[in-house]
């Protein structure tokens, strides 16, 4: 793979990832009596000072259950929570908050389309049209969907540089297409596929369209309408925020005639013994005690990203990957997957080299205090597409700095030589 070019980088304020590290205490902390090289960030991000602290001073300070206490504790927390969905919202763009519906992360929010609006919608002879890239989280939810309603599942394949093969979408889309669900960026290759103009073609033929935005949402400055989707999907923890919460945004015309995904408490308007009536979204898809603590903690996570600048920590991480693929293409017997175009690829490099076993490669890397992330990625299809069992992956975020890169480089040599290369 060739190196990229950096002047397609948009042009942005510099961070100042220095100063930015001293935000992330587990940064200064060590593996193997080594300094921390966290390289695992499509999995999940470190947390700055701000997100930990808004999280603990919520258990500290405003713990209670939200929107039906009359004591002041209740009020303080359900403030708390209301507000984080405004800061959540004004980062992806988001002018009408009741279009946001807190979930557990991606995999509920897609499942939650899947099964809601899948069931109220799909029939049988109806199509279902994903690609070869999707994760498991937007390719097992549609598989039962198909199950339950008869309907069929079709595939966008890929090209030899891990891109979708938009030649074929034009036949794809058919008056039976009923939804069209894809990644805004592959979490194994890093590819950024052109969602506005799958979403028009999507559109115009008649179809949903669904947008796994867990690798977008922390890494590009999503303007989250304007895309042209119907839904779309993210993961507090991929964006410095904490686990177990994320966010499903959709059209309100869309969100009002779906059904419900879960019944209980808090969804509902009236409740009599054999039916009930549901409360206004996006109240009717977040049932039972919600997780308020994480919701505020990834409302400080959206101020602290809004913060330091979009556009900033896409230009950072463009030259990192630039500077890693310059770096790796200096090891013999490396290759690297996935887009050669800076534009056409996020802050993921993945990789195998020689024969060995990307699993063994991470233990390696680990012992040198680096860690990566080694196997299928979630996307078992699009490894069999490749003809590889798993990958290697450094997936880089706004802490992460070229000496670090140099220690991966470092690593891997080591690595190969262990091996007898």
């Amino acid at each position: 793979m060739s190196s990229l070019s950096l002047s397609e980088a948009p042009a942005a304020t510099p961070l100042d990832v220095e100063r930015i590290r001293q935000d992330f205490p587990i940064l200064r902390e060590t593996t193997n009596g080594k300094p921390i090289v966290y390289l695992d960030n499509a999995a999940s991000t470190q947390k700055p000072r701000a997100v930990i602290d808004a999280i603990s001073g919520h258990y500290e300070r405003n713990n209670a259950n939200v929107h039906r206490g009359i004591h002041e504790l209740s009020n303080r927390a359900t403030d708390a929570y209301d507000a984080a969905r405004g800061q959540v919202a004004a980062l992806l763009g988001i002018t009408d908050t009741a279009e946001l519906v807190w979930t557990r992360g991606t995999t509920e929010g897609l499942n939650l389309v899947a099964w809601a609006w899948g069931m109220a919608n799909l029939r049988p002879g109806d199509e279902i049209l994903l690609s070869v890239m999707e994760h498991h989280s937007n390719l097992v939810p549609w598989q039962l969907a198909a199950q339950r309603s008869g309907a069929r599942l079709r595939f966008l394949e890929i090209d030899d540089q891990g891109r979708l093969d938009l030649s074929m979408l034009d036949h794809l889309l058919t008056e039976r297409t009923k939804v069209v669900s894809l990644s805004h960026v592959s979490n194994a290759l890093g590819t950024v596929n052109p969602i506005r103009e799958i979403a028009a073609k999507a559109k115009a033929a008649g179809a949903l369209m669904v947008v796994d935005g867990a690798q977008s949402a922390p890494h590009l400055p999503v303007d989250v309408p304007s895309l042209g989707a119907d839904f779309y999907a993210f993961s507090g923890h991929k964006m410095c925020g904490p686990t177990g919460i994320g966010g499903l945004w959709g059209r309100r015309e869309v969100l009002e005639a779906m059904p419900p995904f879960h019944g209980g408490g808090d969804m509902i308007e009236w409740v009599d013994l054999e039916s009930s009536t549901y409360a206004p979204i996006p109240a009717k898809f977040e049932a039972g005690t919600p997780n308020v603590a994480g919701a505020v903690g990834l409302g400080a996570a959206a101020d602290y990203l809004a913060g330091l600048g979009r556009e900033a920590i896409l230009a950072h991480e463009r030259a990192l990957v630039a500077y890693a693929v310059e770096r790796l293409g200096e090891i013999e017997d490396l290759t690297i997957l996935g887009p050669r175009s800076l534009e056409e690829r996020s802050g993921v490099v993945s990789f195998t080299l020689a024969d060995i076993h990307p699993h063994d490669l991470a233990t390696i890397l680990d012992s040198e205090g680096v860690a990566i992330r080694a196997g299928h990625h979630c996307t078992q299809p699009l490894m069999k597409c490749l003809g590889v069992g798993s990958t290697a992956r450094a997936s880089f975020y706004l802490y992460n700095t070229p000496a670090e890169v140099d220690t991966l480089v470092d690593a891997l040599h080591k690595a190969r030589g262990l091996f007898g290369y």
